[in-house]
């Protein structure tokens, strides 16, 4: 699998200045990879462009491997007009059922299971986003702030079990936690402020798993290396 841009460029219609210009990485590698930068940098943007593989003049998007790419996003909305345990039941396909069943006990969503979507906390509502999303078949799933307002022990709970039960995948993981992407990603594309004129920068993580031991130099080292690009 290998997810690539090359001269990738961006601009919004009716605005002079690209959200995203002379954009160059590559990634090659299943398990968690991540985008990381501040608000306003395109990260959302180039999420869109990578789902719809937009044909921009001049750029170059390439999946190969990747054939179903699926895009969560923070405070994404489910239907209102049935409980979330039910919603779950329908979107999931036939022979999953144990899967769905271990995904709720991990992202810790049964007492809610009888409820309708806008009654859940904003970090319940993105964690059973997120479920119907790993439910589906996926090459890369784009995950866009999409445990925001989860607690930090139950994200990370959360990040290594979907690391162990789906070792084949690739996810880009988009997030502001500068800790999290460092220790849990393996190829971070770093994206600058345009007023810094730094451009973008590839990082390695420390990519931890199940049982990791914190190598607290090498951690943080990482996070100074990705301070420095960003």
């Amino acid at each position: 699998m290998r997810l690539e841009c090359d001269g990738l460029k961006y601009t919004y219609p009716g605005s002079e200045a690209a959200v995203i210009d002379n954009l160059c990485f590559s990634m090659t590698s299943s398990g968690f990879n991540a985008v990381f930068g501040p608000s306003g940098v395109g990260k959302t943007s180039l999420a869109k462009l990578l789902v719809s593989q937009a044909n921009l003049p001049g750029s170059r998007i390439s999946t190969s491997g990747l054939d179903r790419i699926l895009y969560s996003y923070n405070q994404e909305r489910l239907p209102g007009w049935s409980s979330t345990g039910n919603h779950l039941n329908k979107v999931c396909p036939p022979g999953k059922e144990a899967l769905k069943k271990n995904l709720i006990d991990i992202f810790k969503l049964e007492p809610v299971l009888d409820a309708r979507f806008s009654q859940l906390s904003m970090g319940q509502q993105n964690r059973m986003n997120l479920i119907r999303y790993l439910l589906q078949e996926f090459d890369l799933l784009i995950m866009d702030e999409s445990l925001a307002n989860v607690d930090e022990v139950l994200r990370e709970t959360i990040i290594l079990e979907i690391k162990a039960i789906f070792p084949g995948k690739m996810f880009l993981y988009i997030s502001h936690n500068l800790m999290e992407v460092a220790k849990f990603c393996r190829d971070i594309l770093v994206l600058s402020e345009p007023v810094k004129q730094k451009g973008s920068f590839m990082v390695k993580g420390r990519d931890y798993a199940h049982g990791y031991a914190l190598d607290k130099q090498a951690f943080d080292a990482c996070m100074l290396e990705i301070m420095d690009a960003f």
